[in-house]
């Protein structure tokens, strides 16, 4: 099964990384671990709650207006 992963920096460093699938969420100090993490967060969370056919989210992004 192929899911969607979302990561973004955490502040207090290494990254965050999301699911918008599932809405699981997990941290790790690298990349490469907090994938890790997070696949293994989704696993648990689909034992428990399978996901029905909902196709792949779309990511794209948005600009809002500077501030004067």
């Amino acid at each position: 099964m192929e899911l969607s992963a979302v990561l973004t920096p955490a502040p207090e460093g290494g990254y965050v990384a999301f699911n918008p699938e599932t809405g699981t969420t997990s941290q790790g100090e690298t990349v490469e671990h907090a994938l890790l993490n997070l696949r293994e967060a989704t696993a648990l969370y689909l034992e428990e709650f399978p996901l029905r056919d909902v196709g792949r989210p779309l990511l794209t992004s948005f600009q809002l207006p500077e501030r004067a």
